[in-house]
């Protein structure tokens, strides 16, 4: 939409208007972000509506924010790491804000003096209590972040997680070069696990910016390729869950599981992770009859195995006594903090895009969301392994008496854009939802560009997933959220 019709209105209104608003869950915050104008700065807001599926977009430009504007996290902890962003880069004050502290430490943030050394953690004081701190090395294979805890005993009294230790500029990089193939490519590296749910993004914002109708054929193969990619990652963490509490049995069937996967998606498009797959307007990878036959082959096999892996977990007792009632976060917190994806259903919280906000294919599908009401970490493993079986389903289904076009456009990665307007992509990840909003400029280049990937929202349900477990429990949450570092540090 023209960035003209977009309300602009006083923040005052604004704030009055969600703290009530917000109060009902079927409202969440997708993005919030501020930008440079002549005048000083530009803030922009998308909230969705869950029920009615619409988007709600305003903006303000307030004439005061150097003295202070009042905290929306202070009455809706959801915004926290939007207001948290902005303070970071352009200095803004949220009065009454629980505590402003450094997002990611981006290599643009205002203060240059706010460093990693001097991360303001958490402290309790007293003689029974003592801190365990892990990272930002860690020991296995996975990226840098720090976890200070804070334990009486055993005991996980609380854990605050510190990350931004990879100061990458991949906003500023997707405007930095207006090279459409380029950008693609940035993309898909945002959080390498997810190459196809935000390259899938990208390329849905350029498409709306260029008005370009997208063939149903290249959204039937792009909701293929997501699914296929949530089947693979949801393999990997269920063989990952396991390993931590010495099923190795488990692991083994799902890693040889998850290998198929990532091969038929390389047998699709040349890599395993689906690089090089998604591209605006077009594709370079259009399914075949020969990828079709493999592509069914693989899944229907794929998803008969792992559905005996699943029956065998769910009938092992030490698993089970592991993993049920262990690291709680119950359905009013999920909402409270803004929660989404599988993570967000585990609680019994309808966080899905695919269902409230339907896009391409998906609106044939009428994706019914997998919920599971526990809240543990036996409730995020059976998410998994029900979306694993359901994704499965969706890729025959889609495959099933389709004929592949053999005129599937090739990508366009000269498109004329829109000038002075704004768009943005909506897409439910293998972890939740992924948002993607770009600003052009007079010329039709784009200005600004924000990005969001569900893990900004859900490590603070990794914190208090482990409040009074004990601290050895803390891999098995860890793992049974699975949530991105490069695709929180940006």
């Amino acid at each position: 939409m023209a960035i003209a019709e977009i309300p602009v209105v006083d923040y005052i209104d604004l704030y009055n208007d969600l703290k009530e608003r917000m109060a009902d869950h079927r409202y969440h915050v997708a993005h919030y972000f501020a930008t440079e104008i002549e005048k000083g700065l530009k803030f922009y807001m998308l909230l969705l509506d869950d029920e009615s599926g619409e988007v709600l977009i305003t903006s303000f430009i307030p004439d005061y924010y150097a003295e202070g504007l009042a905290s929306l996290t202070a009455v809706h902890a959801q915004f926290h790491p939007f207001e948290r962003e902005i303070h970071e880069l352009y200095g803004v004050e949220f009065t009454h804000h629980p505590w402003l502290k450094p997002l990611r430490f981006s290599h643009n943030r205002r203060n240059k003096q706010s460093t990693m050394d001097t991360y303001p953690f958490y402290k309790i004081e007293g003689d029974d209590l003592h801190e365990v701190n892990v990272g930002p090395i860690h020991a296995g294979i996975i990226e840098p972040g720090a976890f200070r805890f804070i334990c009486m005993g055993e005991e996980v009294l609380h854990l605050e997680i510190a990350l931004g230790y990879q100061h990458r500029g991949v906003e500023d990089e997707m405007i930095r070069n207006q090279n459409r193939l380029r950008q693609s490519v940035i993309a898909e590296s945002i959080a390498g696990d997810t190459a196809i749910g935000h390259t899938t993004a990208y390329a849905e914002v350029i498409e709306r910016l260029a008005h370009a109708n997208v063939d149903d054929s290249l959204q039937r193969e792009r909701a293929i390729a997501l699914e296929l990619e949530r089947i693979a990652m949801h393999l990997a963490d269920t063989g990952a869950l396991a390993t931590d509490i010495g099923f190795q049995l488990y692991q083994v069937a799902c890693e040889a599981l998850r290998t198929v996967t990532i091969n038929t998606t390389q047998a699709w498009c040349g890599n395993r992770f689906g690089k090089s797959m998604i591209r605006p307007l077009g594709t370079n990878h259009p399914l075949t009859a020969a990828k079709i036959d493999t592509i069914r082959k693989n899944v229907a096999d794929v998803r008969r195995r792992y559905n005996e892996v699943r029956e065998d977990i769910l009938e092992a007792p030490t698993l089970l006594s592991r993993f049920e009632q262990c690291g709680l976060v119950p359905k009013a917190e999920m909402y409270r903090i803004g929660g989404v994806g599988m993570a967000a259903r585990s609680s019994g919280a309808m966080r899905d895009i695919r269902t409230t906000h339907p896009w391409g294919y998906y609106a044939n599908l009428k994706h019914e969301a997998v919920t599971h009401h526990d809240g543990d970490v036996m409730s995020r493993l059976m998410t998994r392994m029900d979306e694993v079986l359901q994704s499965a389903d969706y890729v025959l289904q889609m495959l099933e008496g389709y004929v592949p076009k053999g005129d599937i456009a090739l990508p366009n990665y000269e498109p004329t854009l829109d000038n002075e307007a704004l768009s943005f992509a909506l897409i439910e990840g293998w972890r939740g939802e992924i948002c993607h909003v770009a600003l052009t400029d007079e010329k039709g280049e784009i200005s600004k560009y924000k990005i969001k990937d569900p893990s900004v929202h859900n490590w603070l349900g990794l914190a208090i997933a482990v409040r009074s477990e004990g601290i050895s429990d803390f891999p098995i949450n860890n793992k049974s959220f699975n949530l991105s570092y490069c695709g929180h540090d940006l």
